[in-house]
């Protein structure tokens, strides 16, 4: 039988097929041993997989995964218990929203930018979904429109909601209406009462944020997957403090930059990190205005961690 994972929790991941019907399965012994898997999770949330059910016996719902299907994407972050290591997010997803916070957390640009990397990087749109529009003052709307103005400049979708109040929650549900979504970001940004107001009756978990440190706290500690009444799945993650970016060599990494990507053929060199390159057309482009100086830095940053990482 086909089915899609639901749910992980280690050893065990729920398994619902085509028609509906939901399993408990674990993976065949030999499966691991056979598959070459470099992270620390070998199935993820939205894998399709192949399963059959346990003793033959027709009336129980334990089921053994015999075999994985290929993956037409999937996002990863570095683990965050085994930093050399990669952890599968989720797999098999349409799109990724990426929840933000102007303040009470306020989400950085540097977070965002890694997310965003990341999900260039494995071909995924993303949608930029501020929430907690009931309690912005003036200036942080200002903030907001500045943010609003440089990511959708790049070609990104930016939304405004407020899971308190409900507005924009409609736009979101069009967004989100038969696709697979991913939702990510801190934890403390709401992302559990937006996925209340989506999913009526689920009544996930929610708290407030850490009053001493100003970060969230975390409510999700799996990835799991819902199917939306209207039509359409999502697959909510844990709440990531930090984006490890894994698998970009310094190189490819301005190519999961959109706005760079014109400027790219134009630099001197073939090999050209934007840095102290003579001769390079990116940062002719920052210097003129027409790549944002904070996205700019970002890069750097990113570039500087991957350094980190590989020497």
């Amino acid at each position: 039988m086909q089915a899609t994972i639901y749910r992980s929790t280690g050893s065990w991941y729920t398994a619902k097929t085509t028609e509906g019907e939901v399993f408990q399965a674990r993976i065949k012994g030999v499966l691991k041993i056979d598959e070459d898997i470099t992270s620390t999770n070998p199935i993820a949330v939205g894998d399709v997989v192949e399963i059959v059910r346990e003793d033959g016996d027709a009336t129980a719902n334990n089921a053994m995964i015999t075999d994985i299907n290929k993956r037409h994407n999937y996002i990863v972050r570095s683990s965050p218990h085994k930093k050399n290591q990669k952890h599968i997010v989720a797999a098999n997803m349409d799109q990724a929203m990426l929840i933000c916070t102007v303040k009470e957390p306020r989400t950085s640009n540097g977070f965002m930018d890694r997310f965003l990397v990341t999900a260039a990087a494995y071909h995924i749109p993303v949608i930029l979904v501020f929430n907690k529009r009931d309690i912005y003052k003036e200036k942080d709307l200002d903030k907001f429109a500045e943010l609003q103005a440089l990511y959708e400049d790049i070609g990104y979708k930016v939304l405004l909601v407020s899971a308190e109040t409900t507005d924009g929650i409609d736009l979101l549900k069009a967004e989100m209406k038969d696709k697979t979504t991913l939702m990510s970001g801190h934890s403390g940004v709401g992302k559990s009462s937006l996925i209340n107001r989506l999913l009526p009756g689920l009544d996930l978990r929610t708290k407030a944020v850490s009053g001493w440190s100003g970060k969230g706290l975390h409510t999700t500690t799996y990835a799991e997957m819902y199917d939306l009444p209207d039509g359409g799945k999502l697959i909510d993650t844990p709440g990531v403090r930090e984006f490890g970016i894994v698998d970009i060599t310094k190189p490819e990494l301005s190519h999961y930059f959109l706005e760079m990507q014109p400027y790219l053929q134009e630099c001197q060199f073939n090999n050209c990190l934007h840095i102290n390159e003579p001769g390079c057309a990116v940062k002719a482009a920052v210097n003129e205005g027409e790549i944002d100086v904070e996205r700019y830095v970002s890069y750097a940053s990113i570039l500087e961690s991957i350094q980190e990482d590989q020497y």
